[in-house]
């Protein structure tokens, strides 16, 4: 299984990371899908998700990555603290906002910042409390040709969330666990309220 994907990895490094992060970003999506026990996965929804995944996400990630070894190279404390401070600062508002906007664009929503406005700071609070710590597992263990895969695999997760918060939460984790605690009575509780502002 590690031929399987560390050699073309080594090989191929840019192909390689993107597939594998676009894929888990999008299977997040399926997985979000699944937990909310629809009848039918919305396979447009899934394809939109790959589709900002794969052109944006994917992408960005793996030159972010590697201009952030080239700048801060090494595993010293202060290197990584640097990467980590840059990587919240600046990547992570940019990847979240993409995430809100690039979904709406392909949904042919008329507003495509209305999710970004209600949910952004929200869901970024919420990353401040999942990413700082994938990214240092990432900064210390990973070698830099697998930091995107294993973003795509941290991404997986955080892609189930950031689905969810985009159809039915709000970007914090307090609903999302309320969903995932329930998922049925979360989604009667939604729907209720919505049937109620009609």
């Amino acid at each position: 299984m590690r031929k399987v994907f560390f050699k073309p990895a080594k090989c191929f490094p840019w192909i390689a990371n993107v597939t594998l992060y676009g894929c888990l970003f999008a299977g997040g999506d399926f997985v979000h899908q699944c937990i909310a026990h629809r009848d039918e996965i919305d396979w447009k929804h899934t394809r939109n998700v790959a589709i900002v995944a794969f052109s944006f996400h994917g992408n960005f990630n793996y030159f972010w990555l590697r201009a952030l070894e080239r700048r801060f190279p090494g595993k010293s404390v202060g290197m990584i603290l640097r990467k980590l401070l840059l990587d919240q600062s600046f990547a992570s508002p940019l990847a979240t906002s993409v995430f809100y906007t690039g979904v709406s664009f392909l949904e042919g929503k008329d507003d495509i910042f209305e999710d970004w406005r209600d949910k952004f700071f929200n869901t970024y609070k919420t990353g401040l409390m999942y990413w700082p710590f994938m990214q240092f597992l990432n900064f210390v263990l990973m070698p830099l040709y697998l930091r995107t895969a294993f973003m795509g695999c941290s991404a997986f997760a955080w892609a189930t969330f950031l689905c969810f918060s985009q159809q039915s939460g709000d970007g914090t984790a307090t609903v999302a666990l309320a969903f995932l605690m329930s998922p049925k009575k979360f989604l009667r509780a939604r729907k209720h309220k919505s049937d109620e502002e009609e």
